[in-house]
């Protein structure tokens, strides 16, 4: 076999859990780009529509670790395999919902899926990859967050104003099925990985470290799905946006997205506590940003940009954080950052939810700035004690010499 053989063999199961990534991302995040007109058709109101991005993401936080813990020596390959087959089922039921209680039902196997196939993919790279391709093999699997956004949410958006949403959702499932039919193919056997137990979790919890990772995570993630949950809303009512330009709208904050995503997969491997710092500050001037200029189509816009350059980092930001504070327990760290991330999706997108029925918009602004500055804080202290402890061990190696 060539060299180039050996790379196309290493690289396409690669590609193929980065597609996974990007299909149940977009499966998640499909009702944002849609949520008015969904909103409309089942007859109840923009915050009660949320809950189909809060509850998914609710069970995906349970379901994750559970994964998992549960799956013993089960294949990976075969467990990815089956939750995609979930998934394109899931999509179908969505799209013949008939009202609100049957599309949250629908969207409870959605959660499933979520948590299952974020727990198996999240720490794949490590196993599918030598060390030295890390960087970029992340940045491609959680380069499906950011893809979600370029293509598949646009996507739906426009397909959705095209042909009505319903089949927004069964062209998520087509593609589901396509995805599902590559990791039968090029995916190699992956057995259980060791350190996946019960007690691999316990001691995990007493690593400060990871637990300071999973906090900044429930931080990042909250204020942000607070806000982007309800990004059509502030594109149309704050800025004077059309529904027509939506799509294009979203499809400009996922190519930002993609740019942050790939340039923090190369950066973080290096100092992930500096990537994280420039994260956060980015992602707290996001809605300052709203307030200064977010008034007009321009300002407006440009505020989205930056909110898709800093948000792009932040899943290939945090795993790297941690992957490298846990490194021999990557499955079950990996399972624990998922559930955190999916906890805050849910409560984001559930507190912007009543605010945005009870408060308005603008309010809603102020609580997510407030959760972002003190997720900055706590980066800031992460990054500080992580740069203490490197240059006491570099004080340390220049001391043996």
């Amino acid at each position: 076999m060539t060299d180039r053989q050996n790379d196309t063999t290493q690289w396409l199961p690669v590609v193929a859990v980065g597609l996974a990534t990007f299909i149940v991302v977009t499966a998640e995040m499909l009702p944002i780009g849609l949520l008015t007109p969904i909103a409309e058709a089942l007859n109840t109101t923009a915050g009660k529509a949320g809950l189909m991005i809060s509850l998914p993401a609710l069970l995906a936080a349970f379901f994750a670790p559970l994964v998992v813990l549960a799956s013993g020596g089960i294949d990976r390959r075969k467990i990815l395999c089956g939750l995609l087959a979930m998934l394109v089922l899931s999509n179908l039921a969505s799209a013949m919902a008939t009202g609100i209680v049957t599309m949250l039902a629908a969207r409870v196997l959605v959660g499933f899926c979520i948590g299952g196939i974020w727990a198996i993919a999240g720490g794949l790279a490590v196993r599918l990859v030598p060390a030295h391709s890390l960087g970029l093999a992340n940045a491609i699997i959680f380069g499906g967050v950011a893809a979600a956004s370029v293509l598949g949410v646009p996507f739906g958006a426009w397909v959705g104003d095209a042909f009505g949403w319903r089949a927004a959702f069964v062209a998520v499932a087509a593609l589901s099925a396509v995805v599902l039919a590559m990791h039968w193919a090029v995916l190699p056997k992956l057995p259980s990985a060791r350190g996946s137990q019960m007690q691999q979790l316990r001691a995990q919890l007493s690593n400060r470290a990871l637990m300071a990772g999973l906090l900044l995570t429930l931080l990042l993630v909250t204020g942000h799905f607070m806000l982007f949950t309800f990004v059509r809303p502030m594109l149309q009512q704050m800025a004077g946006f059309g529904a027509s330009a939506i799509g294009v709208l979203l499809l400009a904050y996922g190519v930002a997205g993609i740019a942050g995503n790939f340039f923090a997969g190369m950066v973080a491997p290096r100092c992930s506590a500096c990537m994280l710092l420039a994260i956060a500050l980015g992602l707290v001037l996001v809605p300052l940003a709203f307030f200064a200029f977010g008034d007009s189509e321009r300002g407006g816009a440009a505020a989205l940009l930056l909110w898709g350059l800093a948000y792009g980092g932040v899943s290939v930001g945090l795993m790297t954080w941690i992957i490298q504070s846990a490194p021999r327990a990557v499955e079950i760290a990996a399972a624990m950052n998922i559930t955190i991330f999916n906890a805050g999706i849910a409560l984001g997108s559930w507190l912007g939810g009543r605010m945005v029925d009870h408060a308005g918009l603008h309010a809603n602004l102020w609580l997510a700035e407030g959760i972002l500055l003190a997720a900055l804080l706590l980066t800031a202290a992460m990054a500080y004690v992580a740069l203490q402890r490197r240059s006491q061990t570099q004080a340390g190696v220049v001391s043996k010499a």
